[in-house]
């Protein structure tokens, strides 16, 4: 087995396992495999990720003790143009409001997700199981035993968090979502599903429609979520 024979090509060694992986590493298994000690390893990691820091187009990231190379976020749009990967926007508002439930109550069921949305949540938990933002984490002990949801470490590295514990506070989180919820039902008032009671004719209704009983147009909640 190789090793290292000084201490200060650590770091370079490190961004070759890691350009070469791809994918994330446990930093304990990297320090046994090179026969170096935490410590040295942590140093070694601090030093790389100042190196890929900035405009720099490869940045280092951790997470569950994991370390992995990651594109930087602010070049995302460029990167899809060339190859095309999921990018954030794919994921629609809908969907974006699930996930961010799921990241804070995990775990949780569907049902109980939609009684905090107050609308079906079926597509935007299969956009997110689909894309590997969200996994089955067991069942629920109740009537029926539901499937129990939580993120998975691909939810990590597309957010940019080592932990789910780096998450902003949850109070926060419920605001912005009445927030937008207000901001859909402003835009539900713009659109031609509105109570008929709300509009004025400017005109005298047409000759086969007086007398007639006009009937308020509803939307059904599930038909307004992308």
């Amino acid at each position: 087995m190789s090793t290292i024979d000084t201490i200060y090509n650590l770091k370079d060694v490190l961004y070759s396992i890691l350009f070469v992986a791809g994918e994330g590493i446990e930093k304990a298994f990297i320090a046994e495999k090179l026969q170096v000690s935490q410590k040295e390893l942590d140093k070694a990691i601090a030093q790389l990720k100042e190196e890929l820091s900035g405009d720099k187009g490869v940045h280092l990231i951790e997470y569950k003790n994991k370390v992995q190379l990651s594109s930087n976020p602010n070049y995302a749009n460029y990167i899809s143009d060339v190859l095309n990967p999921i990018r954030e926007k794919s994921l629609t508002r809908a969907a974006l409001e699930t996930l961010a439930i799921i990241a804070y109550k995990q775990p949780i069921t569907k049902l109980d997700v939609e009684d905090i949305r107050r609308v079906n949540s079926d597509y935007a938990v299969q956009i997110l199981i689909d894309q590997n933002m969200i996994e089955v984490v067991g069942r629920k002990d109740a009537v029926g035993r539901p499937l129990l949801f939580g993120t998975t470490e691909n939810f990590l590295k597309r957010f940019n968090l080592q932990n789910i514990s780096d998450l902003p506070d949850y109070e926060s989180l419920l605001e912005r979502i009445k927030t937008i919820r207000a901001e859909e039902d402003e835009e539900k008032r713009d659109t031609l599903f509105k109570n008929v009671d709300d509009i004025e004719f400017e005109e005298d209704l047409p000759d086969f429609l007086k007398g007639e009983d006009v009937k308020e147009i509803t939307a059904d909640a599930d038909d307004t979520i992308a």
